[in-house]
């Protein structure tokens, strides 16, 4: 397949007019050609975006219990120019998260739509003060037995821990030498927060959601995270989990390799207002926010491509906004190697736009179009 005549944006994340010839699932060459192919002129061509922080969407979820739940989530985050995604779990019982791995697993290389890099595991290993919508009675301390036990099922890319927790040292230590180890749901304060990762911390889930803040006096977990050198941040980039303001200001402190947006989106995401449920727990979507019957927000109900657009609106640089749907979370999965920008060897996952960003014009995973 031969895409022709778009604006590219390469490894370099700035554009210019081309051709990219794929074939075998990868990018084979990028270079202006005389071969025939498809004609996107007036079009621009970024990495397909990737999300590593989802939970459901068009009323699918990931930890249902259904077989065909992650398959649909698939399909649906395809359409919203999505091409690899890491399904996450949430606070439940052990046994439903095994099953909830079964069925990843199960979906992995039968995929429809986006594919799976492997598990995001949220829950159990977080405090039970920063619980945010995870469900309290299954809150569990690290372990490191069920953490093997479950990435033996399917591969875990990211553990979410709160590193205050006890034994949580220990398992950040062997943990992070298998996947990516995350400070989440946490009351750590800022000293806490640096020694968890001088011990192997290295990203932080929805930064500003379900951890101590930053303030005058106290840096906390958030000041922690901005401090720190290498550590990648989640930001959920709704316009409702964070103000604009607050994003330019965070955007701008990271830096333009260590801002990763994600949905953090519930089955509601794609669906009118109403009720819906996450982990088990009813959740209650209106004007196009998730929270449970106590106002608690529940995840979100936005996608990747909608929360992209927002960032432009927002003010945050082109470059930056590509990088932190792309190369910024593929990095910190370590699937940099495979996918998130474009370049020759790497996987076909490509999203063609019109020229003002606005419309998904067509969506290649893997160079196989399915939108």
């Amino acid at each position: 397949m031969i895409i022709k005549n778009a604006a590219v944006y390469c490894a370099d994340f700035l554009p210019v007019e081309t051709d990219i010839e794929t074939e075998n699932e990868k990018i084979k060459s990028i270079g202006k050609t005389d071969k025939d192919g498809i004609d996107f002129s007036g079009c621009c061509v970024l990495p397909g975006f990737i999300d590593i922080h989802i939970h459901g969407c068009n009323m699918a979820d990931a930890t249902d219990g259904k077989s065909n739940s992650i398959s649909e989530m698939s399909v649906w985050l395809a359409q919203k120019g999505v091409t690899s995604f890491c399904p996450a779990t949430m606070t439940i019982s052990a046994a439903d998260i095994e099953k909830s791995f079964i069925n990843a697993a199960n979906t992995m290389g039968k995929e429809k739509g986006a594919y799976i890099h492997g598990i995001n595991m949220e829950g159990p290993f977080i405090s039970p003060l920063k619980k945010g919508a995870q469900a309290a009675e299954h809150i569990l301390a690290p372990d490191l037995k069920l953490f093997t036990k479950l990435n033996g099922i399917c591969p875990i890319k990211l553990v979410d821990i709160a590193p205050e927790t006890e034994g949580a040292a220990e398992f950040i230590k062997e943990a992070s030498k298998i996947c990516t180890v995350s400070a989440a749901h946490t009351t750590a304060d800022y000293e806490q927060g640096k020694t968890a990762i001088a011990q192997g911390i290295s990203h932080a889930t929805h930064l500003y959601n379900a951890m101590t803040g930053l303030g005058s006096r106290e840096a906390g977990m958030v000041g922690a995270v901005l401090d720190s050198e290498g550590v990648t941040a989640e930001l959920i980039c709704d316009g409702i989990h964070i103000c604009p303001a607050t994003l330019r200001i965070t955007f701008k402190a990271l830096g333009e390799d260590r801002t990763v947006v994600i949905s953090d989106s519930m089955m509601a995401a794609g669906l009118p207002d109403g009720e819906y449920t996450l982990g088990g727990q009813r959740v209650i979507k209106k004007d196009g926010a998730a929270r449970l019957a106590d106002g608690t927000l529940a995840g979100s109900s936005t996608n990747l491509f909608d929360e992209f657009r927002n960032l432009l609106k927002f003010g945050i640089p082109l470059r930056q906004a590509i990088k932190s749907v792309s190369i910024n979370p593929a990095r910190a999965i370590g699937a940099d190697k495979i996918t998130g920008s474009i370049e020759v060897g790497k996987n076909a996952d490509l999203l063609v736009l019109s020229a003002d960003f606005s419309e998904i014009k067509a969506v290649f995973v893997k160079g196989r179009r399915v939108v």
